[in-house]
């Protein structure tokens, strides 16, 4: 009896180191008010409101090319508001994040795929367990260029037929963001067991999972580790593409391969190659007379034991896809040759669910 007594009174002392600090601050320090932030004091700056702004800061900072996340407030007029204010629904604000990026090494319009992944954008009265205007979603961009991508891409998601309701997510100019008081940034490092807690009862993961399946983590070059790349790639598909290796003539995906649709970078998800362009070569490797997309495909000299080679590589990706050479037909003259092992096949059929509608053009008849 008595070392029981002991173990709950253990329980309850470690309970209360845990939990007694993270009461405190949320009763007493959650409500000292926001501090504005100069977007033009950064190089590039997206913001994004995707319900709880602790749920949207993870998905970012761990992108490489984000320097910073930060918890704020923004869409209303009220200046300096406080997390009260704002959770109360009393002002036109609504939970944010802002995103600190070089788009040197990331663009706009990953940041875009990553932020549609988090949220539901067909709700309109909140996000999840949270409910209200306060906790809704949008899109604030920054110039013109940010705002004709955001439409552009919420055009796509509608058109994808991932969701069968409207897709309600505003496009709005951007105001003034205010930082969210300092226990709110990084709350999920800070206060990790109360995150945990709230993030896993709250639905986001179940919906996010079930909307998006496969699909939920974007393919973005630069972003995996050696390890990420060895777990997502098979042995060949992984020597090909990041050790410039050849797999085997004749004995690969889509040498042979009689099917209508585009090939993409296996790694970066690029559109590369059309069924279209596909031609027997002979080979026993999947040959193309041209790219589907000029710009996604990159050459340079190869010098080997028997002279110099066009070696072709994707863009984003960096993938090593093949070589090219000028013993093609018509009407190019030229061959990409390419090994499968570098590409995913994307079928016609499947390239409007997959993000690809913009390429069924080359199928119609």
């Amino acid at each position: 009896m008595k070392l029981k007594w002991i173990l709950s009174a253990v329980v309850v002392v470690v309970l209360g180191i845990i939990f007694i600090p993270m009461g405190y601050k949320y009763v007493f320090e959650r409500s000292t008010g926001s501090e504005a932030v100069n977007a033009d004091e950064y190089e590039a700056v997206a913001t994004f409101a995707g319900g709880c702004f602790w749920c949207m800061e993870p998905p970012f900072e761990k992108l490489n090319g984000v320097s910073e996340v930060l918890s704020g407030y923004t869409g209303g007029d009220t200046e300096n508001p406080s997390y009260n204010d704002v959770s109360s629904g009393s002002t036109e604000h609504i939970e944010s994040v802002q995103v600190h990026y070089d788009p040197d090494v990331i663009s706009y319009e990953t940041l875009l795929e990553v932020f549609w992944r988090q949220i539901n954008p067909t709700d309109d009265g909140g996000q999840f367990v949270d409910r209200g205007y306060q906790y809704t979603t949008a899109i604030f961009y920054h110039d013109e260029e940010q705002k004709k991508a955001a439409e552009a891409s919420k055009e796509k998601l509608a058109e994808s037929g991932r969701f069968d309701k409207e897709i309600v997510t505003p496009i709005r100019e951007a105001k003034t963001f205010y930082k969210a008081e300092d226990y709110h940034q990084d709350y999920y490092k800070e206060n990790s067991v109360r995150y945990k807690i709230y993030r896993s009862n709250s639905g986001r993961d179940d919906y996010l999972e079930n909307t998006w399946g496969e699909d939920l983590k974007v393919k973005i070059p630069g972003n995996y580790s050696e390890e990420e790349l060895k777990e997502m790639l098979t042995d060949m598909q992984y020597k090909v593409t990041q050790e410039d290796g050849t797999e085997p003539a004749f004995d690969n995906a889509y040498w042979d391969n009689k099917e209508e649709g585009i090939y993409v970078d296996i790694v970066s998800g690029e559109p590369l190659f059309s069924s279209k362009d596909k031609y027997k070569s002979g080979t026993g490797w999947p040959s193309f007379t041209k790219p589907l997309v000029e710009e996604n495909v990159v050459t340079k000299p190869d010098p080997g034991l028997f002279g110099t080679r066009t070696e072709v590589r994707s863009k984003k990706a960096d993938s090593h896809l093949g070589h090219v050479f000028e013993d093609g037909p018509e009407p190019t003259g030229l061959r990409y040759c390419m090994n499968s092992a570098a590409l995913e096949f994307i079928p016609k059929e499947e390239m409007e669910e997959k993000g690809y509608g913009e390429f069924l053009y080359q199928f119609e008849e």
